[in-house]
Parts: structure tokens; C-alpha cells; sequence
């Protein structure tokens, strides 16, 4: 998903022009959506799944699974015959990796998504649900004159001295080797194919001084809070509480550019209705503003894009100032090779 401000300018413009596509009432039925649970469910429940549900008439079941489960149990599905959700949660590899998997979208053919989705936050195997950013974060307390600005820094224990915090979720085994990477140097156009040999060895020298490796959003912050780390990578959704505290900050600057999907599964109890979600999902800003202030990512609507206020701009991942420092990963490439990159960082950390 590329972002202009001047794309942004242009898509509100023509999308004030566009009304609010509100669907024809349906005769009932429901929708099997798997998404991971807390937080997001409670938001998505809030925000989309009961106005959904009003709208259309149709009833939305929500399963709160994390990602590594909700694929084995769409493969174990689909071979089987009894696929078990109609809407998942992807990531921009799944997307490739399980294509095979996935209902096919039309874009152009769908009235609300045609008329109320980002530039390019419609694909042929799925919608961006959520857009953010996995983000350096500082205590201010450990740095208060002035934090680290880049992944080079937060390799730089002399400069930067204190206890490090990093992820292992079983889920994104190529974030660490890129942030890596920026830190050894390597030009953001010539990441990748990423060198593994490098980042490793770069990898290296920070290992000894990660006191925690946290497992989930909730337990990032914990580590942050209790003391345990000075800094850490982080999903925006997790800095940007932290940082409207006033105890700590982070940076966009070499942020990995984090999306979850929406996708829908072939052959499910109800594909027509996840397909008829997803583009319901797009539409009225009333809903995604409130949503993403809850959330601290963006979400897939057109117009509250534009309807930032200034105050938050420093907050939103989207804002063309903050999505220019993102780094965007060539997830043709991640997907290709997710079985080794899962070996190697297996290996590594459990030396």
C-alpha cells in the first residue's frame, strides 16, 4: 500500500462525493471470522461486527485464535472437506503462502470497497484490515536527553546502555534480521533478498544484552513498564500508548511496516458472507476513527485517513510524514523462503 499526501488528498476528495454505501438487509445467516482476540476483538465487536450485524442481518461468530493455530486449522480443512471460518486474519506473506487457500476478491466489482477502501488496501487474495508499524521504544526515564532515532542505536549499547527487549512470536521470524541490517548499514532499497549470514552475526553482538523476549503485545509493554528493558521493537499499537503516557517515546524512523488482513477462506460455511464483511468493513469513518484511536493502528477507510487531527498526526502510521519512514518488506521474497527463515531463527535463539 503506497500513501501520497497528495493520494490521500485525492481519494478523500473523490470519496466526499461517494455516499455511504449502507447494504441491503439480508434474510439472516452468519459469518465465522477468526481474528486474535483482546483488544482487537472487543474493538472489531464494538465498531464493525455490530453494525454489521444490524445492517445485513446476518450474524457474526467470532473466534479469538492467534495466527499459527487459525492456519494449521484452515490447512486441516481444507483438506478435509469442513473448513472451519470464513473470514481469517493474514499477514502480507500469508496472503502468497496460502493463496491457494484463499476466495479470490474483485476489487473494482465490490461497491464499498471500490468506494471507501485505501489506495491499494484491496489485493486479490485480501483487504488490509489494520496498517502500523513495528517500532523502536524508549523509556524516557533511561534516556531523558534524548532517546535512540534508529536501529544502529539500539545496537549501541555504549551510546545507549541498558537491558534490551525483542519479539519471539512465531510469527514473524524476518523482522529481527532487517532491523539488523538498517543497523549494519544496509540501505533500505537493498535489503532484501535479506543476507541472513550478515544479520546474524550482527544479531550476535545485541543477544547478550536482551534480558526478555516477549511473546505478545500486552507482555511488550509489561517488560517496558515493569523495568525489565530500556527499549525495545514494538508494535505501534503498543508505542503509542506508551508514548501518550509521557514515559515513554519511539520512532517511525526504519519502522517495519506492519498490516494485518482480512482474508476470506474457499469453501466455507459461509464465503458469500465474508465476502459481503469485507466490504462492509470498509465503509463509514464514523466507525474507523474511534476504531483505530482504540487499536492504535489504522484501518482501511478512505475518508477518516484524511480526517486526522493534528494533534494525533505524530500517532497515525498512514500519515504520509510517518509512512514515508517505514519500511516496506518484499513479501514475494518472505514468503518464498518462510521455512528457512523459520529454521535458522529457531536455531539461533535457542543456542
Amino acid at each position: 500500500m503506497e500513501i501520497t499526501r497528495r493520494g490521500l488528498m485525492a481519494a478523500a476528495a473523490a470519496a466526499a462525493m461517494l455516499p455511504n454505501l449502507r447494504p441491503a438487509r439480508a434474510a439472516g445467516g452468519e459469518v465465522i471470522i477468526a481474528t486474535t482476540g483482546g483488544l482487537m476483538t472487543n474493538s472489531l465487536q464494538a465498531h464493525f461486527y455490530k453494525r454489521f450485524e444490524a445492517d445485513t442481518g446476518i450474524k457474526v461468530r467470532a473466534v479469538a485464535i492467534e495466527l499459527p493455530d487459525q492456519w494449521a486449522r484452515a490447512v486441516a480443512g481444507a483438506r478435509s472437506g469442513s473448513v472451519p471460518f470464513d473470514v481469517v486474519t493474514a499477514t502480507p506473506p500469508d496472503l502468497i503462502q496460502q493463496a491457494e487457500l484463499l476466495q479470490t476478491i474483485d476489487c473494482d466489482g465490490m461497491p464499498g470497497i471500490a468506494a471507501h477502501a485505501l489506495p491499494n488496501g484491496c489485493m486479490p487474495k485480501g483487504i488490509i484490515r489494520t496498517v502500523g508499524g513495528m517500532a523502536l521504544t524508549w523509556s524516557k526515564k533511561a534516556f531523558p536527553n534524548g532517546g535512540p532515532q534508529a536501529w544502529a542505536d539500539f545496537f549501541d549499547v555504549a551510546k545507549f546502555p541498558g537491558p534490551r527487549s525483542l519479539p519471539d512470536t512465531g510469527d514473524r521470524e524476518w523482522w529481527l534480521p532487517l532491523a539488523a541490517l538498517l543497523a549494519d548499514g544496509v540501505p533500505r532499497e537493498k535489503l532484501f533478498p535479506l543476507d541472513l549470514d550478515r544479520a546474524y552475526k550482527k544479531l550476535d553482538a545485541i543477544k547478550p544484552h536482551v534480558a526478555a523476549w516477549w511473546k505478545s503485545g500486552d507482555n511488550s509493554m509489561q517488560i517496558l513498564r515493569g523495568g525489565d528493558a530500556v527499549m525495545s521493537m514494538l508494535y505501534s499499537s503498543r508505542a503509542v500508548p506508551l508514548a501518550k503516557s509521557g514515559e515513554f517515546d519511539f520512532t517511525w524512523n526504519g519502522a517495519i511496516r506492519d498490516t494485518g488482513n482480512w482474508a476470506v477462506l474457499k469453501g466455507g460455511p459461509n464465503t458469500e458472507n465474508g465476502l459481503r464483511f469485507l466490504d462492509v468493513f470498509v465503509q463509514n469513518p464514523a466507525e474507523h476513527l474511534p476504531f483505530s484511536t482504540e487499536v492504535s493502528f489504522d484501518s482501511n477507510n478512505r475518508e477518516a485517513a484524511a480526517q486526522i487531527t493534528a494533534e494525533e498526526r505524530r500517532f497515525r502510521p498512514s500519515y504520509p510524514e510517518n509512512y514515508e519512514k517505514l519500511i516496506i518488506a518484499d513479501y514475494e521474497w518472505i514468503a518464498g523462503v518462510r521455512p528457512k527463515l523459520r529454521e535458522r531463527w529457531i536455531s539461533w535463539l535457542t543456542q
